[in-house]
């Protein structure tokens, strides 16, 4: 699932292959950009923001993209077949001499001036990832609201920006509280505690191939001892009645708006569902 660390390395990949070289194909297959050409234009840059992937292209232009829940860049070498899924999942094609960049299942793709850019990420919170970032900002974001619930709260991007589902359920086994207490029954030490955490868990994933919130990070040690084996990457995501790696008990999942949230009910106090 595309989280902050996920997609600060679609950037890298992206702008490794790219950024430098004048691009040879340009296809953009959705409807209102059905008619752009980039073909001829260099790519200056690809950079992410939050969950947000900007590539910025000669002329003043940025293509703005967003892998929400399944979206993905896959980048080939010239000639190489393109495995991402079926042709019909295809939306944009950049390429050059030598690589070639294919966006599958985007849900958004957006075309416009890279100096408007902040019309589109402006919003968002301190960036977890990001050059400029500033926990106290991120934590007064994350406290604006006490009635919200902490879950809501990790997930909106307008706090702090990189978070998604894996991350906010791993965050709060970590915080010992269920993702449906409210942020305003915090106590302060474990809401500062916890934005340092979550800027430890991804920074800590940013060259991963694989997510891990269960390494030898200060996060951890010091929030969750645990019987993890080597095999175990995630406390409690993604493992539904299975063993609590903290006490033994089944972990639970619930779906909302078909997003699974999984807590465990032992170890984590607060409202469940």
């Amino acid at each position: 699932m595309p989280e902050g660390d996920t997609v600060l390395q679609t950037a890298t990949r992206l702008h490794t292959a790219l950024a430098g070289q004048v691009l040879t194909h340009s296809d953009l297959r959705v409807p209102r950009l059905a008619t752009v050409d980039l073909t001829g234009r260099e790519v200056l840059d690809v950079t992410a923001r939050g969950k947000h992937l900007l590539t910025r292209i000669e002329g003043g232009l940025t293509l703005h993209s967003h892998l929400r829940m399944d979206g993905a860049w896959r980048v080939y070498a010239a000639g190489e077949r393109w495995r991402g899924g079926p042709a019909h999942q295809i939306r944009a094609v950049l390429g050059n001499g030598t690589h070639t960049a294919v966006g599958y299942r985007l849900p958004v793709l957006d075309l416009l001036r890279t100096r408007d850019e902040e019309k589109i990420v402006g919003h968002l919170g301190p960036d977890l990832l990001g050059p400029g970032w500033d926990a106290d900002t991120a934590l007064r974001n994350l406290l604006a609201d006490p009635d919200r619930p902490l879950g809501q709260a990790l997930l909106d991007q307008r706090n702090l920006a990189g978070i998604g589902n894996v991350f906010m359920c791993e965050l709060c086994f970590m915080a010992r509280v269920t993702p449906w207490l409210p942020v305003g029954r915090l106590p302060a030490t474990t809401a500062t505690r916890l934005v340092s955490t979550a800027k430890q868990l991804l920074e800590a994933n940013r060259d991963r191939p694989t997510r891990t919130t269960t390494g030898p990070t200060p996060a951890v040690a010091a929030h969750a001892p645990t019987r993890a084996r080597p095999q175990e990457h995630l406390y409690v995501y993604g493992r539904e009645r299975r063993s609590c790696l903290r006490c033994g008990t089944p972990i639970r999942k619930v779906t909302e708006a078909d997003r699974p949230t999984y807590w465990c009910p032992r170890c984590q106090v607060g409202p469940t569902r």
